[in-house]
C-alpha cells in the first residue's frame, strides 16, 4: 500500500509550479479545472498512482499541501483527507486507457467556450501548422451535452485517438507523456483558438476566406511531429514515457 513516506515532494512541487504558469495566463477562475500526474509505484506496478489537488481549493491557491493522492483504476484516496473533485474520474480514465500518457492537464478556457457557444460544429480546424505539430493528433470536440467528468465511461471511446479533446461549454483538456508536454499542448491549443477566433474576425471584416490547414497538410505534420519537437528519428514512434519526466 502507499505509505506516508511514499510521498513525492518533488512531484508535488512541480505540480504546484505549473499550477503557478496556467493561473499566470490568465485561466484559472475558481476551484474548478486540475492537474492530474501519474507516477509509479508497487502500489499498483501497471497503471502506477495519481498525484492531484484536493476539493474545495483552487489551482491558483494551491500549495503541496493541497496535493494528493489516489489509485488510477478505483480513484481510492491513497494519501491525504479530503478527495479529489467528480473531475478526477476522468484523469483517471484517460491514464487508465492511455498508458503513454503521464499527465492531464484540464482547464475551462474562455475563447474555446466563447468560440463554441457560437460555431457548433463538431470540429477544430487548425490555421497554423505549429499547434499540430505539438499535439501530434487532431483534437476531439464532443458534443455539446457530453460531459466526461461526470460520465467517465465515455473516455475509453475516444481517447486512444487524440491527445487533446474539448467539452465545448466546459473545458479544454491536453494529455502529455511529461507534465512539461500536457503544458505546452494546453498553450499551443489555447494560442491556436485565439488565432482562429482573430482570423474570423478578420474575415468577415475584409470579405476573405479563412485559410486552414488542410487534411493531407495535417497528416503529414504529424507524422513528423516527434521528429520536430523532440528530434526522434523518422518512423521511431513516440518516445518512451519515464516517469521521472512527469515534473519536468
Amino acid at each position: 500500500m502507499f505509505q506516508p513516506e511514499d510521498f513525492d515532494q518533488d512531484l508535488a512541487t512541480a505540480l504546484c509550479r505549473y499550477a503557478g504558469f496556467v493561473t499566470a495566463r490568465g485561466w484559472v477562475h475558481n476551484t474548478l479545472g486540475n492537474i492530474a500526474v501519474r507516477a509509479a509505484h508497487p502500489h499498483d506496478p501497471r497503471h502506477g498512482v495519481l498525484y492531484t489537488k484536493h476539493l474545495g481549493v483552487s489551482l491558483e491557491e494551491m500549495t503541496t499541501a493541497n496535493v494528493v493522492v489516489t489509485d488510477i483504476p478505483r480513484g481510492a484516496l491513497l494519501f491525504g483527507r479530503t478527495p479529489p473533485s467528480i473531475g478526477n474520474q476522468m484523469n483517471r480514465e484517460v491514464l487508465r486507457h492511455r498508458p503513454d500518457i503521464a499527465a492531464v492537464l484540464h482547464l475551462h478556457v474562455d475563447a474555446t467556450i466563447a468560440w463554441f457557444s457560437v460555431v457548433r460544429e463538431p470540429v477544430f480546424r487548425f490555421v497554423s501548422i505549429d499547434t499540430p505539430l505539438v499535439l501530434g493528433s487532431d483534437v476531439v470536440v464532443l458534443r455539446p451535452e457530453v460531459n466526461v467528468e461526470a460520465d467517465a465511461a465515455l473516455v475509453g471511446s475516444f481517447i486512444g485517438a487524440t491527445n487533446a479533446f474539448i467539452m465545448p461549454n466546459h473545458g479544454v483538456t491536453t494529455l502529455g507523456r511529461s507534465l512539461s508536454e500536457a503544458y505546452h499542448r494546453m498553450t499551443s491549443l489555447v494560442a491556436e483558438m485565439e488565432r482562429v477566433v482573430q482570423a474570423h474576425v478578420l474575415s468577415g471584416a475584409l470579405g476573405q476566406p479563412v485559410a486552414h490547414v488542410t487534411d493531407d497538410e495535417k497528416r503529414q505534420i504529424f507524422a513528423q511531429a516527434d521528429a520536430t519537437i523532440y528530434g526522434a528519428s523518422a518512423g521511431a514512434g513516440t518516445r518512451p514515457l519515464r516517469v521521472a519526466d512527469a515534473g519536468r
